[in-house]
């Protein structure tokens, strides 16, 4: 089923000359499913927490970046309700059309230009990347102190940090199609792969075998691609489908752990309540005590 989205409009959000905001927000479980006029940038700065962007679930955490274009539809919730949880935090870039023309004359890359123009036309999917330098985070803070309150430059220092970010997140994504394009996409049939396959053991012995990779550099791939290490991944992609299973079926709880590859309830247990806050009875009981839509509870 097609989620309803909310619009958020450039005529709201960026009222300012050079159309660009950029902020911190603490999420929670108030703002709605949305869609915008504008680009946005996200990057994950705190805490942990899931990203809702069209029909997909991510389990997000520090250093994770998104970039969502003009009509896809998004919202962050944190991995729990309660006020004294580890709290996600999320600064937002956004800029829209009128800021896209004026970077279209400072940007000298003829296919960045276009890229650009692909996100502000919903002629491009979202996509991630994940900042295991720091890069992405140091100018997401100066960004963010920069346009907090107005200093002689302002303006042009705004610009040039803006135009900065697009080219190194640019570079971040197109790092792994450079250096190896089919191995890329044997990565992503991996992927696919433990999506399809949660219920049975994985390792990465067991990968190694089926890729013909080493573990070594599996390993390293897992971080290149995911931002993650293999066991931090499989555990998340776990229970994110565990919730799916939780809100959108009556199995039992044990055989959902099964079902996701958890033997023993304990393990399961403890790991959904470290992720999301709270455990999986408690989760399920929450969600079905409402009828409201589900996004509003995770």
């Amino acid at each position: 089923m097609q989620r309803k989205a909310e619009l958020f409009t450039s005529d709201t959000f960026l009222q300012n000359q050079l159309h660009l905001l950029v902020n911190r927000a603490t999420e929670d479980f108030a703002v709605p499913f949305h869609a915008h006029d504008f680009i946005e940038y996200c990057y994950v700065a705190e805490g942990r927490g899931f990203h809702h962007i069209e029909q997909d679930t991510f389990p997000v955490q520090k250093g994770m970046l998104f970039v969502i274009p003009v009509g896809v539809s998004h919202v962050f919730r944190p991995a729990t309700s309660e006020a004294h949880g580890n709290r996600l935090i999320v600064y937002n870039c956004l800029f829209d059309g009128h800021m896209v023309d004026r970077l279209s004359v400072i940007v000298q890359e003829s296919h960045i230009r276009e890229h650009l123009g692909r996100l502000g036309r919903s002629d491009s999917p979202y996509f991630s990347v994940f900042d295991d330098k720091g890069t992405i985070e140091r100018l997401m803070l100066s960004l963010y102190r920069e346009g907090s309150g107005y200093r002689e430059g302002s303006a042009t220092m705004l610009i040039a940090l803006l135009s900065e970010l697009i080219v190194t997140v640019y570079r971040t994504k197109i790092a792994p199609v450079d250096k190896s394009p089919a191995e890329s996409s044997d990565f992503t049939a991996i992927i696919h792969y433990l999506d399809h396959n949660l219920s049975g053991t994985l390792t990465l012995a067991g990968l190694s075998e089926m890729s013909k990779w080493s573990v070594r550099h599996l390993q390293r791939m897992f971080r290149t691609h995911t931002g993650q290490p293999f066991g931090s991944y499989l555990q998340n992609l776990r229970i994110q489908k565990s919730c799916e299973l939780l809100r959108t079926s009556k199995q039992k709880v044990q055989l959902i752990a099964e079902s996701v590859g958890y033997r023993d309830m304990d393990s399961f247990n403890t790991v959904f309540k470290k992720i999301v806050g709270v455990t999986p009875r408690q989760y399920r009981k929450t969600v079905q005590s409402t009828t409201r839509d589900p996004l509003n509870l995770l």
